[in-house]
């Protein structure tokens, strides 16, 4: 059986669909599954064995230029030659159930009741049922699995393998810290300013660890918050990383702090102990373990109708992050 998986966006949410390959594989291994993703955020999805093919995209692409959808349009029709017996749209967007629909007539995704973008359940042949408001990892099991039969526990997704893959590092990063150190891996960016924790938090955070703290960055902004950072403090910024080597580095360090943002949940994909920090948005978005944690701000987030202007994950203490950092350092379950 051919399936293929459309996922378009974004890396955080990528990694929390990811975690259904395995169990598909497991219940079904006579599946080959393709994955269709905008092209910036492919190499995430790059060498995990349950992938036969990545195929890109790039209609982020066309919002700053309608030239692009002809030859975009003329892509997704040449996939479609591969003849999948079924395409799934776990996006639940009108751009990704169009998508869909052009790889096959074939398809499944969420029901009317499951998502915001409610026409999108019109390009379904057959629809899944999950709250929107449930917990994200679940729903993307779900929505991944239903379809072909599979159900998927609870204790299941707990006791997952860690299922992003990568190659050496693609550039040396010896330099930015000492073998014998505990390494902490600071993710101080997002796509929305109120969920970043204020750059005097971290500092805070990076003073009281006694470890090395190395920070990650993905645009001008954050770099310069990073070197703010760095610079009144022993922390290290990273240089520009590829998604490759970030991979390789989350899954070396000891412990990952950082907003409620891609990398921080790839941590997580990667089975390395996390705190997540919730502002304006759900605690719900990830699992908590033994190693992976939340905090979260005092607000009431409605996650029907996020609020971009809830900048209340300034209000989690610092103290609390490390102490709670130090609990996972501490207790024996570092990986």
């Amino acid at each position: 059986m051919r399936i293929a998986i459309v996922k378009l966006s974004a890396l955080g949410d990528i990694v929390h669909a990811m975690v259904a390959l395995q169990f598909i594989k497991t219940a079904r291994p006579d599946i080959e599954i393709d994955w269709i993703v905008e092209e910036r955020f492919a190499e995430v999805l790059a060498d995990n064995p349950d992938i036969r093919r990545i195929l890109t995209v790039d209609l982020k692409g066309l919002k700053s230029s309608k030239t692009g959808i002809f030859q975009e349009m003329a892509k997704i029709r040449a996939y479609a030659a591969h003849a999948y017996d079924l395409v799934i749209d776990a996006q639940g967007l009108i751009k990704s159930a169009v998508v869909a629909r052009m790889l096959s007539r074939h398809c499944a995704g969420f029901d009317r009741f499951s998502i915001r973008e409610k026409a999108a359940s019109w390009f379904y042949g057959q629809t899944v049922s999950c709250p929107y408001d449930s917990n994200t990892i679940d729903r993307n099991v779900a929505v991944l699995t239903q379809p072909l039969g599979i159900s998927v526990s609870h204790e299941q997704i707990l006791a997952k393998q860690p299922f992003l893959f990568y190659k050496p590092f693609e550039r040396s990063l010896h330099d930015y810290w000492p073998n014998a150190d505990i390494q902490v891996l600071f993710v101080i960016g997002s796509t929305w300013p109120s969920r970043n924790y204020p750059k005097e938090n971290y500092l805070q955070v990076v003073q009281g660890l006694d470890a090395n703290a190395l920070i990650c960055w993905g645009n001008e902004q954050e770099r310069e918050t990073a070197e703010w950072i760095a610079d009144r403090s022993e922390a290290k910024v990273l240089p520009r990383l590829t998604l490759n080597d970030l991979k390789a580095l989350l899954a070396r360090v000891d412990l990952v702090i950082g907003n409620d943002t891609g990398p921080t949940h790839m941590a997580w994909g990667l089975n390395r102990p996390s705190i997540t920090l919730f502002g304006p948005t759900p605690v719900s978005r990830i699992y908590q373990t033994d190693i992976n944690k939340a905090l979260k701000s005092p607000s009431r987030v409605n996650p029907f109708k996020l609020d971009k202007n809830d900048f209340s994950i300034a209000e989690i203490p610092a103290r609390d992050v490390i102490d709670l950092a130090n609990a996972l350092l501490s207790s024996g379950k570092r990986l």
